[in-house]
């Protein structure tokens, strides 16, 4: 695929991070169960590859917080790290893990990227915020019990949606068929 195009998804991916936050976020607290601005950055990572995933990442907490106010300035540097992993970490693994199954590959590849993210996160908020204050127990509930229903929603509507690309010919086929 042309950087040009690229360049035109990665933009979309940044513009649909910081509109689906704006839904979510209308409901009290939607946004740390729902996690709407993880999935145009794995989406990114997974249709444009790793470099693009990456930028993608880390410029869309700081486009939405200037935008929008969320995430606020305090949460914007742990998430462009969080959000930066699962761009970089989705189109790495996509790139290297080769099943010859496209949907198992994208499942590997977001799975990677989930836990590699959600890692890193946990990493800079015992960092960034706690000053070693923070432990495992409020890691595991702040990314895997809260967040629980984004997982969910990620995990059955990126590959989804990477596959609808593909189909409609947005994005190249991962594994072309031959005629």
């Amino acid at each position: 695929m042309t950087n040009t195009k690229n360049m035109v998804l990665t933009a979309l991916f940044i513009a649909l991070s910081v509109l689906l936050p704006i839904g979510f976020h209308a409901i009290q607290m939607a946004g740390f169960v729902f996690l709407p601005m993880h999935i145009p950055v794995l989406l990114a990572g997974l249709a444009c590859g790793w470099k693009f995933g990456l930028v993608t990442g880390l410029i869309a907490p700081l486009v939405s917080a200037s935008f929008t106010g969320m995430p606020s300035w305090a949460n914007v540097p742990p998430m462009m790290l969080e959000l930066g992993v699962y761009g970089l970490a989705s189109g790495l693994a996509l790139e290297y893990i080769r099943t010859k199954r496209a949907s198992f590959d994208l499942y590997i590849a977001l799975v990677v990227a989930m836990l590699a993210g959600r890692i890193v996160a946990g990493i800079a908020q015992f960092v960034y915020f706690s000053g070693g204050d923070y432990s495992v127990g409020a890691w595991v509930a702040a990314y895997f019990v809260t967040g629980l229903p984004g997982l969910v929603i990620q995990f059955m509507f990126v590959p989804s949606v990477v596959m609808a690309l593909e189909r409609e010919r947005v994005i190249p086929l991962r594994y072309p068929i031959n005629a």
